[in-house]
């Protein structure tokens, strides 16, 4: 029956919270996660526009999630059969939850950093530039060129083939990172070989041509330092 007042509507609501949080396991993992970011906040007693920023990317990943829960409910209930739009809507809220959990470990990143890493010993401030700023940026600038280009070569799925292979971008902008941004020649040497050896799984396990991979490990490198040449 429809609510007939507004506490009615108010019950309604946190029913739907409670049953997405007792039949959906990612939506309680959220919820531990957002716990966990307001129980680090109050421990290193950041300021009240970092607290503000903090919940609020905890509440837009939770809304993400509730709205993934709601969708996946609306398309069992109209088919149980296959379908590929079926497929694409639950796979598109899916995406929804991800970008927002991307951006708000991202954005906690940039609150918390400042207060955890040994390097800011002075009181923190939510204007100064967090340590990796660059590499993050880099990192997240390839993985958003390598979505556009296999979008617009539309060949594999989005972690099995396709121009270019994620895995190598990834793992050599990392690579370049750690020997750009990182102290210790032989800790960047060593993670230029697990992103050699990322790189060889794919050849290895048939994922990848080496085409493919050699384009993936040419954009993680290029765009990287490209990044470190014009924002450091």
């Amino acid at each position: 029956m429809k609510p007939t007042s507004w506490l009615e509507s108010l019950n309604c609501a946190i029913e739907g919270i409670l049953w997405a949080a007792k039949s959906e396991r990612h939506v309680r993992y959220h919820f531990v996660a957002a716990l966990a970011v307001v129980f680090t906040a109050l421990f290193f007693k950041i300021s009240a526009l970092e607290f503000f920023l903090l919940v609020l990317a905890a509440v837009i990943v939770i809304f993400a999630e509730l709205m993934n829960t709601a969708i996946e409910a609306v398309v069992d209930l109209i088919t149980d059969d296959y379908h590929e739009l079926a497929k694409r809507a639950k796979d598109v809220a899916a995406g929804a939850v991800l970008v927002t959990s991307v951006g708000a470990v991202i954005l906690g990143y940039l609150v918390l950093s400042g207060h955890i890493f040994p390097l800011f010993h002075s009181e923190p401030t939510f204007g100064a530039e967090p340590q990796g700023t660059i590499p993050v940026g880099a990192l997240l600038i390839v993985l958003i060129l390598v979505i556009l280009i296999k979008a617009h070569y539309n060949r594999g799925t989005p972690l099995h083939g396709g121009v270019p292979s994620g895995h190598a971008a990834a793992a050599f902008s990392i690579a370049v990172s750690t020997f750009l941004f990182g102290e210790s020649f032989l800790i960047g040497m060593m993670v230029l070989l697990l992103a050699v050896l990322v790189s060889q799984s794919r050849l290895l396990m048939k994922i990848h041509t080496p085409r493919e991979v050699f384009l993936g490990a040419l954009l993680g490198t290029v765009v990287t330092l490209l990044a470190y040449l014009f924002f450091s």
